[in-house]
């Protein structure tokens, strides 16, 4: 008798796992797609160091022609240089603030028609709030929030008249700080959250002129604004921020280029991320319905382990706190 009812609830589990298969293949949306890059317009900003450098560099090894975006003309000369030895192919070179509208307006136009943009400048200062200088708080949200709304308002335009090419991409580089917010990363947080609303509107605005949006979720980074940023971390919050580990800068772009070639609205860059991104899927679009399957079969059990990880990191910080009184 035992061994039918196992036999009868294995056959029950088969049957709606495979109806759930089904019916995810039916529902996701938007459906999947592939980007291609090369001979087509990557324009990149921070492209002059770090991630933004080795996405042009990998983008121009692929066969795209690449357009780098940054402030300082000096070190978008040497990215060019960089660029051109190491993929034997020529960059175009920008310099504009993101900040001011106008002058990202200026750059896109004079780059011509964008078939992938991606949206990568960033500025990263960690804090405690009521001890972080203002003006730092709304450099941060100029740069990552304000600052993506302009890139994208500028290109928008070329990108919608350029359907006849094929797919078009929007990359938006968040962080895994986009995603759970941690102590010491109040104004950064609230800058790469922000990106997530930004971007789930988006792909229903640009989904009918073929534009797919990606959004981008590394752990730190090994760049020079990393190096900058760890000589001011709180150290309560490199206590929490470790177990995520880091990543090398041509590993996110890899990452990066891979996932929006996928047409992948989420895209994780290690194996912590990867469970980030199931535990925060929420109601994100999702073009797999394989992913889609994973996220509502694990949903449950994610949060279980998400609570495991609130009570380790509070435990840290009351820890951290009681030492010092």
């Amino acid at each position: 008798m035992a061994d039918l009812s196992i036999a009868f609830f294995s056959l029950l589990l088969l049957f709606f796992s495979l109806f759930l298969l089904v019916f995810l293949a039916f529902i996701v949306r938007p459906r999947p797609v592939k980007v291609r890059i090369k001979n087509r317009h990557v324009f990149i900003t921070g492209g002059s160091s770090g991630i933004g450098l080795a996405l042009a560099q990998q983008a121009a090894s692929e066969g795209a022609k690449v357009s780098i975006l940054a402030r300082n003309v000096g070190r978008l000369e040497d990215a060019k240089e960089s660029i051109r030895l190491s993929t034997g192919r020529d960059v175009a070179i920008f310099s504009a603030d993101v900040r001011d509208y106008n002058d990202v307006k200026k750059a896109v136009e004079e780059a011509g028609p964008i078939d992938v943009l991606v949206c990568n400048q960033g500025v990263f200062v960690a804090q405690e709030l009521e001890t972080q200088d203002i003006e730092e708080i709304k450099c941060m949200i100029d740069v990552n929030l304000t600052g993506t709304f302009h890139l994208i308002k500028a290109a928008l335009p070329g990108m919608k008249k350029r359907a006849h090419r094929g797919p078009g991409s929007i990359a938006i580089m968040s962080s895994q700080a986009g995603q759970v917010g941690i102590y010491g990363y109040t104004a950064y947080s609230a800058s790469k959250f922000g990106l997530r609303g930004l971007a789930e509107a988006l792909q229903q605005e640009v989904i009918g002129q073929n534009i797919h949006v990606s959004l981008i979720f590394p752990p730190d980074t090994e760049t020079p604004g990393l190096a900058e940023e760890n000589k001011r971390r709180p150290q309560l919050t490199s206590i929490l921020a470790a177990s995520s580990g880091s990543m090398k800068a041509d590993e996110v772009a890899k990452k990066t280029l891979n996932g929006l070639k996928s047409g992948n609205f989420i895209v994780p860059c290690n194996f912590e991320g990867f469970f980030l991104s199931l535990a925060t899927s929420g109601l994100s679009p999702q073009r797999s319905f394989m992913m889609a399957f994973i996220e509502v079969i694990s949903a449950g059990i994610l949060r279980v382990v998400g609570l495991c990880f609130q009570w380790n990191w509070y435990g840290s910080i009351e820890k951290f706190v009681g030492e010092r009184k």
